[in-house]
């Protein structure tokens, strides 16, 4: 069983930092590329950024220069460092785990509000 939990959202101002971990059970977390996601009120899920097992990352351009994922595979942990938050960032951020097959696995996600 593969649970991944996410923390570390929250109300922050325009402008502000956040620092978002997603902590995985279970075997899988080192083979697999883990990936944030992100879902703001009326539109689809997209990819903010993702991390192979080897280190190499991307990341949507809308973020690019703001964002920094990382992972530490000693704690089966991956984080996302918001820097520079936008209003346009407001959206509940999941985390997901992607193993070498056709097996994916999400977190429950967690709120990221940017609100003056």
């Amino acid at each position: 069983q593969v649970q991944l939990v996410e923390s570390g959202g929250g109300l922050v101002q325009p402008g502000g930092s956040l620092r978002l971990s997603c902590a995985a059970s279970g075997s899988i977390f080192s083979i697999s590329v883990m990936s944030w996601y992100r879902q703001a009120p009326g539109k689809q899920r997209e990819l903010v950024a993702d991390i192979s097992r080897y280190g190499s990352t991307t990341y949507i351009s809308s973020v690019r220069g703001r964002f920094t994922i990382s992972r530490d595979n000693a704690k089966n942990t991956v984080y996302l460092q918001m820097n520079s938050l936008k209003l346009e960032d407001t959206a509940v951020y999941y985390c997901n785990a992607k193993p070498p097959g056709t097996t994916t696995y999400w977190g429950q996600g967690t709120q990221v509000t940017v609100s003056s």
